[in-house]
């Protein structure tokens, strides 16, 4: 079952001699449960894809849908509610508020909608990603592996139907880059949670179960290896 289409997506940017396409129709379909990771060099478009199957940015035509909900036809408000209950987003930089402990970042997407937490599931997201013994730390009491680690599950916390991930590990050192990856299989894999990963590491792409290569706004590779 595809949660994930893309038919047809473009992304253009200015006009006239400032024209950019960033994407240049892109076909997509990702089914429920899948680690997909999305691969190309630096300006091939991975990212601008990433912010459209997030909401963030609308595309210029074609049309994206998530969980069958049309992403263009969201308005800002919308797209902000649709992003918190149904897109986990995790970056490079992990955009934890700093001045709250790690339960409290980790159940902000709740706390916004005055949402009671499933402790049973809390406790199974924060045991599965190692730091149920840091809860009640702030951020800058941590490591830069376990800060990237409180985001991943404060972007797990709603159960979302989409986690999108840009460059997770651009941020960290080749150990803690190769445990985030473990965290994110571990999710995949006893979570059934679908995963799209944005990266130009060829390593951390193997990782994935399918790679998708992107080229000047353009797929022109996909990979399923397992």
């Amino acid at each position: 079952m595809n949660i994930l289409t893309c038919e047809g997506v473009s992304k253009v940017y200015g006009s006239g001699d400032n024209r950019v396409t960033a994407l240049a129709g892109i076909d997509l379909e990702i089914e429920r449960g899948e680690f997909v990771a999305v691969t190309g060099a630096s300006g091939s478009g991975k990212s601008t894809l990433l912010h459209i199957l997030g909401s963030v940015d609308k595309p210029t035509g074609g049309r994206a849908t998530v969980e069958g909900t049309d992403l263009a036809g969201l308005n800002q408000t919308q797209a902000a509610i649709f992003r918190r209950r149904k897109v986990g987003l995790v970056y490079q930089f992990y955009n934890l508020i700093p001045t709250l402990t790690v339960r409290k970042n980790i159940l902000m997407p709740l706390t916004l909608d005055k949402k009671k937490p499933d402790e049973a599931y809390f406790e199974e997201v924060v045991k599965t990603l190692g730091i149920s013994e840091r809860l009640e730390a702030l951020p800058n009491q941590l490591s830069g592996g376990q800060q990237q680690r409180v985001a991943i599950a404060r972007s797990l916390i709603y159960r979302p139907a989409l986690l999108l991930a840009d460059e997770p590990t651009g941020n960290l050192d080749q150990k803690n880059s190769g445990e985030i990856m473990d965290m994110l299989k571990l999710s995949n894999r006893n979570m059934k949670q679908t995963i799209v990963l944005i990266t130009h590491d060829e390593k951390i792409a193997l990782e994935a179960d399918r790679i998708i290569t992107i080229e000047d706004g353009r797929i022109v590779g996909d990979e399923r290896r397992r």
